[in-house]
């Protein structure tokens, strides 16, 4: 973490290892749609035509149930799925394969249990080729930036599951992604933990701004992150395809107070988005 007691200038000089990235770097979906060959041999669209456009430095936070294509659609930005209609730019760029301007952080951390905190953290910049004096910087900037200075030359066996985590993202980081795609990142994390790497998230996105397109359960997480909350329904078992049902602006200030009136009122909003009936449902709506 960076100290407190630095000033902006100096916090502004710890970060100028960084890689410059466009300022153009959003990402567009236009169409973009999957077709699953289903067990009988009859296709499944998981994902109807979704069309969306994210801003550089925005905070998206994708929220809906079980089986309605929130991984999928984050899989197609992230380029691990080839989207069977439809297409993806990150700036200019097309996506149809991974790429070093995307940063992917799954929920079990995907740490390399052979290397320490700060191994795992230059691997990324070790393999970019970059010289040896610039990993040193990097690698430095973003052990401090998620506070595991004492920590960097631990396994990942001796972390505790929230300093895994940070570990992943700051892994993630040091390759300056324009875009960071997170799958869940803190589901299995207790509720404290998870609120605390909610903060240290929202801290690090606001120095580094990247993207961040964040998908999760928890309508309240969705409100404490995003600049906008994108509600997905539908999903195969519903009988109808994934999709986008309603994006929520979320114009507060931050750091957010989750007990707040407005806070609350957006929250509900959502819920109830995800628990209105799908047009072709023959059940009530899933809880949580």
């Amino acid at each position: 973490m960076v100290a407190a007691h630095q000033t902006a200038a100096e916090r502004e000089s710890h970060l100028s290892v960084r890689i410059p990235r466009s300022a153009t770097d959003g990402v567009v979906l236009e169409r973009v749609s999957k077709t699953y060959g289903g067990a009988n041999g009859t296709p499944v669209q998981a994902l109807g035509e979704v069309d969306l456009t994210i801003t550089a430095g925005e905070f998206i936070c994708i929220v809906g149930a079980s089986g309605c294509g929130k991984s999928t659609l984050l899989r197609i930005i992230g380029g691990f799925e080839r989207a069977t209609s439809g297409t993806v730019r990150v700036g200019d760029r097309v996506v149809d394969k991974p790429g070093p301007d995307r940063g992917f952080v799954f929920q079990d951390y995907g740490l390399f249990p052979w290397l320490t905190v700060r191994d795992n953290i230059a691997y990324g910049p070790i393999e970019r080729g970059l010289p040896r004096g610039r990993v040193q910087e990097i690698t430095k900037q973003f052990t401090e930036l998620v506070g595991l200075e004492r920590f960097a030359d631990q396994f990942p066996h001796q972390l505790s599951g929230g300093m895994q985590q940070r570990v992943g993202i700051a892994r993630v980081l040091a390759n300056d992604p324009a875009v960071l795609l997170m799958d869940e990142p803190f589901g299995a994390l207790d509720s404290l933990t998870r609120q605390t790497m909610q903060e240290q998230l929202c801290r690090i996105w606001q120095e580094l701004k990247p993207v961040v397109v964040l998908v999760t359960h928890s309508a309240e997480e969705a409100v404490y992150l995003a600049d906008r909350v994108v509600v997905m329904k539908g999903g195969p078992s519903h009988g109808i395809p994934g999709h986008i049902e309603k994006v929520v602006p979320v114009p507060l200030s931050r750091p957010r107070i989750v007990t707040g009136t407005k806070f609350n009122a957006l929250r509900r909003e959502i819920l109830a988005t995800i628990h209105a009936p799908n047009s072709g449902d023959v059940s009530p709506p899933e809880d949580g």
